[in-house]
């Protein structure tokens, strides 16, 4: 049994182009260039830090920024879907007695509307949140504290390479996914300790436990 603590904007859910578009509508307000789909594809390739250094936005804004698209989010949550074949993976993950959660920098609100609104709930056991891009080790922290939780059990699955440095910060193994916010290539750059491209990757990568603890 392992505890499974998921990213959820670009891992759970299919996010991206919903928020690029609520990221150019706010790009006036907060001063940064609008991005093209075009550029985005190449931020894909890049680090979290290297797309927040090309962003041109204000490191103190960030959190000003964070609670924007939070709040932008919130009314189009429930016109998002979930990736494709990630639901079937959840639900088998769970119905083989993992316990699973959320760290996310998106709101609970958010992420518990979603999880409501696709028949999600029941399958996790927290939301963890926080208004940082880069402080998601102490989300897990927290999270690890909160539900006493041991870490030699838990494994970060996320799509960004920030994903990855935050697990690594606490010690724990990351498992990265190609489907989401940042490329293979970016994710390979990081060295997760597994690498995959399809959810259902995740029960076998868990159930032979490629992932060393």
């Amino acid at each position: 049994m392992k505890v499974l603590i998921f990213d959820f904007d670009g891992t759970i859910a299919d996010s991206f182009d919903t928020v690029l578009g609520i990221a150019n509508r706010l790009a006036d307000e907060f001063g940064y260039p609008s991005t093209s789909p075009e550029t985005a594809k190449h931020l894909k390739n890049l680090s979290s830090r290297e797309i927040i250094r090309q962003s041109q936005v204000a490191f103190w804004q960030i959190p000003f920024l964070l609670k924007r698209l939070r709040s932008e989010l919130h009314h189009e949550i429930q016109h998002l879907h979930p990736i494709p074949g990630i639901k079937a993976a959840l639900q088998t993950l769970h119905q083989q007695g993992n316990h699973l959660g959320i760290v996310t920098s998106n709101s609970q609100e958010n992420v518990a509307a979603f999880l409501a609104t696709h028949g999600l709930s029941d399958l996790f056991d927290f939301i963890g949140s926080g208004l940082t891009v880069f402080g998601k080790g102490r989300v897990i922290q927290a999270a690890l504290r909160q539900y006493q939780l041991d870490p030699a059990t838990v494994i970060y699955v996320g799509d960004e390479t920030r994903d990855i440095e935050a697990a690594r910060k606490i010690g724990i193994p990351a498992i990265a996914v190609s489907w989401g916010y940042n490329s293979s290539q970016a994710l390979a750059s990081h060295h997760p300790d597994v690498l995959i491209h399809q959810p259902e990757e995740l029960i076998d990568v868990v159930n032979r436990g490629v992932v060393n603890q």
